[in-house]
C-alpha cells in the first residue's frame, strides 16, 4: 500500500519525528507535555515518544502557562556555554513555555509558537533552559515580540513556578533559577539545542 506523502503509516516520534518550526530560532514548534491545569507531571518517554507519568506534584503550585519541548533540540555543550564556562546542558529537548489567552486543556498537541525570551535554570550543575514563548496569532499575546513586553506578574509566576516545582521538605534545592533573559539570548539558546541535536542524531 502506497500512502500520500502528509500521512504518516505510523505515528512519529514527537522529539525526533517532528520539525523544530517554521521559522527557527524565532518561530518554532512546540510540542505540549503538560497544561496549567494539569496537577501531574507528564514527561515524554524517550523511547516511545508517548507520554509517561513521571511524578504527582508534591505542592500545590500549577504551571502557568503551557509546557513541553521544541522538537529535533537538545541541550548538549553548546547549550551549556551559553550558561557558564564548562558547564553542561542536561541532555534534554529544550523546554518550552507558551502563553495562551484561551484555556488549552490537552497535551499532546502541537502548536506554533513564538520565542520572546527565557528562564535561565541550573539543575543539579546542568543547564535546564525553559524557553518562554506565545502562540502564533493569539487574539491577545500574538503581537508580543519580547519578554519585557508581557506583564511583569506573569513573568515572576513562570520565575517561581521553576523556583520552586521540584523542592522536597527538608531538603537542599539542587536547582536554581538564575536569571530571564530577553528574545535574542533565546534565539541563541534555541540555536545552539538546534546546533546540538544535529551534532548528537544527525541533520533529519
Amino acid at each position: 500500500m502506497t500512502f500520500p506523502r502528509a500521512f504518516f503509516r505510523w505515528r512519529p516520534h514527537p522529539w525526533h519525528g517532528l520539525e523544530v518550526g517554521k521559522q527557527p530560532p524565532g518561530l518554532v514548534h512546540a510540542y505540549i507535555e503538560i497544561t496549567p491545569f494539569d496537577l501531574v507531571k507528564y514527561e515524554v518517554d524517550k523511547v516511545t515518544g508517548y507520554l509517561r507519568v513521571d511524578r504527582p506534584q508534591r505542592t500545590s503550585s500549577q504551571p502557568p502557562a503551557l509546557y513541553g519541548f521544541i522538537p529535533r533540540t537538545y541541550c548538549g555543550n553548546r547549550v551549556g556555554a551559553l550558561c557558564g564556562a564548562g558547564r553542561h546542558g542536561d541532555g534534554d529537548p529544550l523546554d518550552i513555555c507558551v502563553i495562551s489567552e484561551r484555556p488549552i486543556t490537552k497535551s499532546e498537541v502541537i502548536l506554533n509558537a513564538r520565542v520572546v525570551g527565557g528562564v535561565q535554570m541550573i539543575d543539579h550543575g546542568e543547564a535546564d533552559d525553559k524557553v518562554v514563548a506565545v502562540l502564533e496569532n493569539d487574539s491577545f499575546w500574538g503581537n508580543v515580540t519580547d519578554i519585557s513586553e508581557l506583564p511583569a506578574v506573569l513573568v515572576e509566576r513562570l520565575r517561581h513556578y521553576f523556583s520552586t516545582y521540584k523542592l522536597i521538605p527538608e531538603e537542599a534545592a539542587q536547582f536554581s533559577v538564575e536569571r530571564v533573559y530577553d528574545r535574542e539570548h533565546a534565539f541563541r539558546v534555541v540555536a545552539a539545542a538546534i546546533e546540538d541535536y544535529d551534532e548528537a542524531y544527525g541533520v533529519g
